[in-house]
């Protein structure tokens, strides 16, 4: 009986032993099951310059790889390494072969093998093979402008136009020293491309280039050789009044979240100044950044002049700098043109667009703002009442809103805007028809010429 019971109390145990041991090689990581994980940083492009991130990644350590490029030649082995020391992440920068930039082969795979240093599959490890089917693309986008207005002033608008073409064209921006990108909209035949452009108030200089690249990372650039005219805006510097604190801006600070709970007069003007009107300038930039991707092929604008009889009583640019008791307090830019006229007075835009806004916004006031096609907006600042709603279509010389003191606005006035892509512009220049004909529409009109080969 005694025997019977040791029997039993040995397989008992090698049982025992064998579910522990099968629960260790299940669990260990010297014996784990899966597979190299491998993978490669690329959108299915290469230019063969730059080089491909590979990652190879195993809980159990890295014991060998090798990396292979196919071609229609037959394949190469770009890499062949046994670490000396396991890694269980390794990561190659993989260079394209010498002779590579020759093959004039459209499409290439590379292959990549990998084996850990498991103890699993007796002794062999795990193994891993993965193929990256790649687009060969070594050309730059073809890039070349077309026509240009001739200058630029400080504050002012520009037009351009050029040719860009790419089989695999990814994107195509207008980049600027102000780190402003100006988005360019398809123009009259495919692959010719137009954009408007701006030179901020408070910007010293100015310089733009059309930047074109494709899915494998070929770049083009072209510098668009503007005049630059140098302008002197006007600099004010304003006393604040205590009748000024405890009058308008006591009245604006009960309005705004900002201002809740602080109690100082001239704090409040400088939060009103400041950072509501930033809050306010911001969300006018991004209403105003936006720019069709459809085809456009002729532009016509009409001189702007929305109030009727309407005298300029605040000019564009002007860097107001305000003081109190002779201390500097704060500042800003007045970027738009004040017109009144009588109270209340009808405001009446000479051209059509989307209505993109029409809404309050802090200290605008009650603002309509209009989308007139290639990313020019217009903005009608402090109405007393607003005719039209967002979302509608405005056809040209209809009333919209009427003249008012809405928003930081001292009497009743229009403030006039016009904005390039989010970048605000010198009103005058889109007031005057000569200048419209000059630098935007004869732009325009030779540039199809050009394109048509006339």
């Amino acid at each position: 009986m005694r025997r019977k019971n040791s029997s039993s109390f040995g397989i008992l145990f090698v049982l025992v032993l064998a579910i522990v041991g099968g629960v260790y090689l299940y669990y260990s990581t010297l014996f784990e099951r899966d597979v190299p994980d491998i993978s490669l940083e690329t959108n299915g492009y290469w230019n063969l310059k730059e080089p491909l991130n590979l990652s190879i990644k195993d809980n159990s350590g890295i014991k060998s790889y090798k990396v292979i490029l196919q071609s229609s030649t037959g394949e190469k082995i770009l890499y062949s390494e046994q670490p000396l020391v396991l890694n269980n992440n390794i990561n190659v920068a993989v260079e394209p072969p010498r002779s590579a930039y020759a093959m004039k082969d459209k499409i290439v795979k590379i292959i990549v093998e990998a084996n850990d240093a498991s103890k699993w599959n007796f002794l062999k490890g795990n193994s891993s093979v993965k193929e990256f089917e790649l687009i060969i693309d070594k050309r730059r986008p073809e890039l070349a402008a077309v026509i240009h207005s001739y200058k630029i002033n400080k504050g002012g608008s520009a037009v351009v136009i050029f040719k860009a073409n790419d089989e695999n064209l990814k994107e195509i921006y207008i980049q600027t020293n102000y780190n402003k990108k100006f988005i360019p909209q398809p123009f009259y035949k495919e692959g010719y491309y137009i954009s408007l452009l701006a030179w901020p108030v408070n910007s010293e200089n100015f310089k733009a280039t059309i930047i074109a690249s494709d899915y494998a990372q070929n770049v083009s650039k072209s510098y668009i050789p503007l005049y630059l005219k140098q302008k002197n805006y006007r600099i004010s510097h304003i006393k604040i009044s205590d009748k000024f604190l405890k009058g308008k801006i006591a009245e604006l600070a009960e309005e705004f979240v900002e201002t809740q709970g602080v109690q100082n007069p001239l704090e409040q003007f400088k939060i009103i100044n400041e950072d509501v009107r930033a809050k306010d300038e911001n969300l006018i930039r991004e209403i105003t950044s936006k720019v069709s991707k459809e085809m456009i092929s002729k532009f016509k604008i009409n001189k702007m002049h929305p109030l009727k009889n309407g005298q300029v009583v605040a000019t564009f640019g002007d860097h107001r700098k305000y003081l109190y008791e002779g201390n500097y307090i704060s500042e800003s830019y007045h970027l738009g043109i004040d017109l009144a006229s009588n109270a209340m007075a009808e405001i009446i835009p000479q051209n059509g667009g989307d209505i993109v806004y029409s809404d309050f916004n802090g200290l605008y006031g009650n603002m309509p703002i209009l989308s007139h096609g290639l990313g020019l907006y217009t903005l009608y600042g402090h109405c007393s009442s607003v005719n039209i709603n967002s979302g509608d279509f405005l056809n040209a010389k209809n009333v919209i809103a009427r003249t008012g003191t809405s928003g930081y606005a001292m009497g009743d006035h229009l403030h006039f805007g016009v904005l390039v892509q989010g970048i605000e512009v010198r009103p005058a220049e889109w007031m005057d028809s000569t200048w419209i004909k000059l630098n935007i529409t004869d732009i325009i009109d030779s540039a199809k010429k050009i394109i048509d080969g006339k």
